[in-house]
């Protein structure tokens, strides 16, 4: 009788190691995939950006007169290029994307600028990463819902010891206004 006890008691130890282990190795993978997310698309903004410059110069011949655009894009990406933190490049990869927005909103009253193949190869290469961006910001988001999921439910709770939730990408409400555009009269 006594051996049967011990039998349980070992096999139930036993089966919190493993369940230790397996959680513990879990929120790991998680975090892991968390970072490697941020990677892909801090990977796709640096994309972005150095396409910026080549936009730029194309736009330069066309929209002379257009001066406050093609400033705003270029300060855009230099706060891109210098931005240190997550949020902070996150904030300006978002005023980059507006900045751009607006370049191509601009570029409909340019005929010639539009007919232009190193304009249209570039307006399709910028559509193309922004695709990349999104896709990656949703991957990105999923991976923080499992991990949240995982250290903010019971048993995973236990095996997270003091980790944090993380926080979501998420557009700020200044974003998702559309940028207008405006001409002045002839």
């Amino acid at each position: 009788m006594i051996e049967w006890i011990i039998i349980i008691i070992a096999l139930a130890i036993i089966g919190f190691a493993i369940m230790a282990i397996y959680y513990w190795n879990r929120i790991i993978v998680l975090e892991n995939t968390i970072d490697n997310s941020w990677s892909q698309i801090d990977v796709q903004l640096k994309r972005r950006a150095d396409l910026v410059p080549n936009l730029v110069e194309t736009v330069k011949g066309y929209m002379k007169h257009e001066k406050n655009a093609i400033k705003m894009v270029t300060q855009s990406r230099e706060k891109m290029m210098k931005a240190g933190s997550v949020g902070a490049k996150i904030k300006a990869g978002n005023e980059l994307t507006s900045a751009l927005k607006t370049i191509f909103a601009l570029a409909e009253n340019y005929p010639n600028l539009k007919a232009n193949e190193n304009f249209k190869a570039l307006q399709e290469e910028l559509s193309a990463i922004e695709n990349k961006i999104a896709y990656a910001r949703q991957f990105y988001n999923d991976a923080v819902l499992r991990y949240n999921n995982m250290i903010t439910t019971i048993p995973g709770k236990f095996f997270a010891g003091k980790r944090k939730p993380r926080q979501y990408l998420t557009i700020q409400a200044a974003e998702r206004v559309t940028p207008k555009v405006s001409f002045p009269e002839a």
